[in-house]
């Protein structure tokens, strides 16, 4: 697993994260929308691999990007790979390398609405009410991390 800024990232590896996200997010789940958001180019983008093939990814956006606090988003597991674990694992060293590496101490994140019991057992919290985004319910949730 790496976490790399934008600007670390080559071609090849950029490429393999945007056709992850778009197979996922814009295919599977039938939603058409601008991927390519203006928010990677600040970016922490956190890589899992299996075999020199990309099975999970997320991006950490530092605070005032997105929300007031630091944000995960387009956490994606390959659908091959699904139901082994492998969306806890990214967001607990996305989690970790919120608190020890950027030293913050609040994450905030708009979830897609099925997926609130699964972020709630990460320790997140609801803090709004269902909403959609891209067609899509949402809901924000919230987390505090203990700062060590």
């Amino acid at each position: 697993m790496e976490i790399m800024k934008f600007q670390d990232l080559t071609i090849d590896l950029l490429y393999e994260c945007l056709y992850l996200r778009s197979k996922v997010f814009i295919v599977e789940q039938a939603c058409p929308y601008l991927d390519c958001d203006g928010k990677d180019r600040d970016a922490y983008h956190l890589l899992l691999f299996q075999q020199d093939k990309l099975i999970g990814y997320l991006r950490i956006l530092k605070a005032g990007v997105s929300f007031q606090e630091v944000s995960i988003g387009r956490v994606v597991v390959c659908p091959n790979y699904r139901g082994q674990g492998i969306g806890k694992k990214i967001m607990l060293e996305a989690l970790t390398y919120i608190r020890d590496v950027l030293n913050e101490n609040k994450v905030r994140i708009s979830a897609q609405a099925y997926l609130e019991n699964f972020y709630t057992s990460l320790g997140f919290k609801r803090v709004s009410d269902n909403y959609y985004e891209d067609n899509i319910l949402h809901l924000e949730m919230l987390i505090s991390l203990e700062i060590n």
